[in-house]
């Protein structure tokens, strides 16, 4: 094995068990959220179109997807929303990833096997764009890339991928080796929006973030970095949801709000929003965040989409 490519694949493997350790089966993974009036541009690492689309309100119709491990949504303004489950068979979380829930309210639940999840990504696809939020475990155990295929998209096909935060199960599907072993882009025609505020944390800040710096790197030429409340293509509002990472990031299109990690237990954060999961990296500001969003959620009659909510992917 090359010996450059060996501090890569160990930083790698060392976050895939330590850092957002969701790709474990069976058991395992401030302001108001409103964008502001008058958004200040992009930073732009490149240059990046930006084309607004209208907000809408108006319910989700499904559609059914004959592709395993998929689920179809067309949202209010006609665009669809693609649930792609990105890890293999089925996901519970278990009772030691939430240390701040009691063992009695957890027994209410009466799920002792560990709560449904996913690692899951999602495609927007509006005005013949194909949009990824988020990349997932990629050689890790993805599936993304298999069954984005199955639906008829290619990796050159996307445009644009939004990514939550910089955990590996969301960033691993960047990249992959070439013939020679070389970490290289899978989207080589997207451009990639990452916060300002992840970014830097990332980049300077946490320890073991081998493998931040070289997929960060490696996309450079095509990244783009925002703040929150910011309006980006295609009308995607970068909304705040810090907590789960420093600049952990939920998205708005129309009435699809992608909330990232913001719950790693639907069941149990649902209806108590006080309980973090353990991957959560400042507890009380993720609690604020989930609060916050869930209820502008709820205010705004939003659909959710989750990278770790149980199978389909969407709840109201």
């Amino acid at each position: 094995m090359k010996k450059h490519l060996i501090p890569l694949i160990a930083a790698i493997a060392t976050f895939a068990i330590v850092g957002c350790n969701e790709t474990k089966t069976p058991a395992t993974e401030n302001k108001a959220a409103e964008p502001a009036a008058k958004p200040a541009p992009v930073e732009k690492v490149a240059p990046a179109e930006q084309n607004a689309a209208p907000t809408e309100t108006a319910a989700p119709a499904d559609s059914a997807s004959a592709v395993e491990g998929t689920k179809t949504i067309i949202l209010a303004n006609g665009a669809k929303a693609i649930w792609i489950q990105d890890n293999d068979g089925e996901k519970l979380n278990p009772r030691s990833l939430f240390s701040d829930a009691s063992d009695s309210l957890f027994a209410s639940l009466n799920m002792p096997d560990g709560l449904p999840a996913s690692v899951s990504t999602y495609l927007v696809q509006t005005d013949g764009k194909n949009i990824l939020f988020d990349a997932g475990l990629g050689a890790f155990g993805g599936q993304t890339m298999k069954r984005l295929e199955a639906l008829g998209i290619k990796a050159d096909d996307i445009n644009i991928i939004y990514l939550t935060h910089f955990h590996a199960d969301h960033i691993a599907g960047l990249v992959t080796k070439d013939d020679e072993g070389k970490d290289v882009k899978v989207f080589k025609n997207a451009s990639v929006y990452a916060g300002k505020i992840e970014y830097k944390a990332w980049m300077k800040r946490i320890p073991k973030n081998d493998l931040q710096k070289a997929v960060m790197g490696i996309y450079k030429d095509s990244l783009h970095l925002f703040k929150f409340g910011e309006s980006l293509p295609h009308g995607v509002l970068a909304l705040n949801a810090v907590g789960h990472t420093p600049g952990h990031t939920a998205f708005q299109f129309g009435n699809l709000l992608i909330i990232g990690d913001l719950m790693h237990g639907y069941a149990l954060q649902k209806d108590h929003p006080e309980i973090n999961s353990n991957y959560d990296m400042d507890k009380k500001k993720s609690i604020e965040s989930r609060k916050r969003i869930l209820q502008y959620a709820r205010d705004n009659k939003l659909l959710m989409a989750g990278m770790h909510l149980p199978p389909p992917g969407f709840v109201e």
